[in-house]
């Protein structure tokens, strides 16, 4: 007599367990793809400074400009935001402003020391957040509202300079009035950041 098999519980068939993509395991969508663009950008950007083709560097620093704007449109309209793309947007957006910052100033089209001044600037942001992240609480600190005029005002420079170079605008004082409202408000900018990282450090100041 054969003994009777009662069947157990079916198994789930191989083809339904599917692994999950990796670009939506890294969180990787239309917004984080056009931050990504501008990212890759910039060495384009610097080659083409460089190469004194600057009209074309003037488009493709307004292209950038605009998908910065772009992306962040989609995010926040189309609930599109990431942790990928909190840390990849800003940190494209510096890497195409220091870095034709630097190039203009290689090529003797903006003065050495507000380079240099925009450099220790952004630096300063940097290695204060990261303390301020390692000592303090956890902390979602926005931008100033200097910070958002000097990055206005420095962007401005550039668009300015390229065109400037490439599109054959005349400077007249525009220029170094330009310079010198860069120079302003990375100065008052700097100041203000650190004002705030000191506060945050002695406890003065709540963290968000």
């Amino acid at each position: 007599m054969v003994p009777e098999i009662t069947p157990g519980p079916e198994l789930p068939a191989r083809s339904a367990i599917r692994p999950r993509p990796i670009w939506r395991a890294l969180e990787f969508n239309l917004p984080n793809a056009i931050t990504l663009g501008r990212l890759l950008s910039v060495p384009l950007t610097i080659w083409l400074i460089f190469a004194e083709r600057y009209g074309t560097a003037f488009w493709v620093f307004v292209a950038a400009g605009f998908s910065d704007a772009l992306d962040g449109y989609i995010a926040k309209r189309f609930n599109r935001r990431t942790r990928l793309g909190a840390v990849l947007d800003p940190a494209a957006d510096k890497a195409l402003l220091v870095g034709v910052y630097v190039t203009l100033g290689l090529a003797g089209q903006l003065p050495a020391w507000l380079v240099i001044l925009v450099i220790i600037r952004d630096a300063m942001i940097v290695l204060g957040y990261i303390v301020i992240q390692t000592v303090a609480a956890p902390a979602q600190l926005g931008p100033l509202y200097i910070s958002k005029i000097n990055t206005a005002v420095q962007i401005s420079l550039v668009v300015f300079v390229l065109a400037r170079l490439g599109l054959g605008i005349e400077a007249g004082p525009a220029s170094w009035v330009l310079i010198a409202m860069a120079t302003a408000t990375t100065v008052l900018s700097g100041c203000s950041y650190f004002v705030r990282w000191v506060r945050l450090l002695g406890g003065s100041e709540p963290t968000p």
